[in-house]
């Protein structure tokens, strides 16, 4: 199957990644990427904010900075400088791999905002960590064949559906509410997505391209004539709103929660690489252990920044990953226009509320697709594997195994230190890091041995009858 790139390549010479649109266009489908980034980029301070108990003013800024900073990460990213930057479509966000530790470190220093300084201190050091590592991950490229990089992608994909699903029924807010699942809910979900599929299956390649846009608009319009989208937050947010470095105060070094956010930062540094990998599958853009290394630099960047502008550590989007892949978009310019819109709407509140006001149930049905899109992606690389070959089936079906742990069974790691629970307690880097350890075992390993095993002082010849002289070890 050809590359989704060598189908629209432009008439002008160049790769499709490298192609500048128009501006309208950069814009229309830059802004789309920010739609489908926009929940999961806010759910991180939310949820970290809450945990420590900051107030709603601070939390306001949290998202405000996270915003900015996710900004700058894209662009950097996307556009790339010197020896940072991947150069692909990739838009960056705050990884849900740290959540659970930045919360356990920020209630182990008191919470509130001194928690939020031992948290931007760790922050820092992981962000270092990546960026001195980078050249070295580079390099070790030939240890994620297609059997470790489809694998990844698949755990992605499906153990971030459920999230979607959980706004499919009301978002998070409402798990214990009586109005979560109600009927409106599901039939708000159900018609976004069936709207898409419908643009996706009539539309021309335009409309098809734009069709998460269109499903997330018409979605909310149509929640709004009835009564259940929600613009009040848009009065009460502020015009401006600007966010400094060290807002809350210099970070604070502590020597355990640096080890543990280096930890988290290093499982990162494998899901970034899937992320290269399967973008490169998508455009057809070529990707090397370079590549990789220049995406890993920009991560550890914007980490070290989202410690100085009061943020998080910084990954590749899954969401816009398979948004790429939906709408055949892939060129990296279209990025860095999101990226553009993310500073706008960090410094804009106003401007963030409004896209902060789309429901649940509508933004859950678009992710669901996005989401399977990057399972897809996934299956699309396994396909290149042998899987009637053992060794490829089982890392593949423990993998998965792996991954539904945490996923499926939410309390399983509650009892474990910190240092444990930021790797085990992630069905991503748990499925992740089983598949790079049984690929390790069953593949690399064995080819060692193997090679060890051939005894070359004993290489001989022998005349096999028929004159000629053959090579054996013995």
């Amino acid at each position: 199957m050809a590359p989704l790139s060598s189908r629209r390549r432009p008439l002008n010479a160049g790769h499709p990644v490298d192609e500048v649109l128009p501006l309208p266009t950069l814009a229309l489908y830059g802004f789309q990427h920010v739609l489908a980034f926009y929940a999961g980029a806010v759910l991180v301070p939310v949820i970290l904010g809450n945990s420590l108990g900051l107030t709603r003013q601070e939390l306001v800024y949290l998202i405000n900075a996270d915003l900015v900073t996710a900004g700058i990460a894209t662009i950097i990213q996307a556009w790339g400088f010197w020896r940072v930057g991947a150069r692909l479509p990739l838009v960056q966000g705050a990884t849900f791999t740290a959540v659970s530790p930045m919360i356990a470190i920020g209630q182990g220093a008191g919470g509130g905002t001194a928690g939020l300084l031992v948290v931007y201190g760790a922050v820092i050091t992981g962000g270092v960590a990546v960026f001195l590592f980078a050249p070295f991950a580079g390099r070790l490229t030939a240890y994620f064949p297609p059997i470790v990089t489809g694998t990844l992608l698949t755990v992605i994909g499906i153990v971030l559906i459920p999230v979607a699903l959980q706004d499919v029924g009301g978002g998070a807010a409402l798990l214990d509410s009586p109005r979560y699942g109600d009927p409106a809910q599901l039939a708000y979900a159900g018609g976004t997505l069936l709207f898409i599929l419908l643009v996706v299956r009539f539309g021309g390649p335009f409309l098809r391209s734009i069709a998460v846009l269109l499903g997330l608009v018409g979605g909310t319009a149509v929640a709004w004539l009835l009564g259940d989208a929600e613009f009040g937050s848009v009065d009460q947010a502020d015009w401006v709103g600007v966010s400094t470095p060290f807002h809350y105060g210099l970070p604070h070094f502590s020597l355990f929660p640096m080890l543990a956010m280096v930890v988290v930062m290093l499982i990162t540094v494998v899901e970034t690489t899937g992320d290269v990998y399967a973008m490169g599958e998508i455009t057809g853009r070529d990707v090397d252990g370079d590549t990789v290394s220049r995406a890993l630099r920009a991560d550890g960047l914007a980490t070290v920044l989202g410690g100085v502008f009061n943020s998080f550590p910084y990954v590749a989007f899954a969401e816009n990953i398979g948004l790429v892949r939906i709408s055949r978009v892939t060129s990296r310019f279209v990025v860095v226009a999101a990226g553009v819109f993310m500073i706008g709407l960090g410094l804009v509140p106003k401007a963030g509320a409004v896209v902060a006001s789309v429901p649940h149930p509508v933004l859950g049905a678009a992710a669901v697709a996005m989401f399977g899109m990057v399972a897809t992606v996934g299956i699309q690389i396994l396909a290149k594997v042998d899987l009637r070959e053992e060794r490829n089936a089982i890392i593949l079906a423990v993998s998965l195994g792996a991954a539904m742990l945490p996923t499926a069974v939410g309390p399983f790691f509650e009892r474990m230190p910190i240092e444990v629970r930021a790797v085990l307690g992630s069905g991503i880097t748990l499925g992740t890091l089983t598949a790079v350890l049984l690929n390790l075992f069953f593949h690399v390993l064995e080819s060692r041995r193997r090679r060890q095993d051939i005894d070359w002082d004993g290489l001989a010849t022998y005349d096999d009858g028929t004159g000629s002289q053959t090579a054996t070890a013995r």
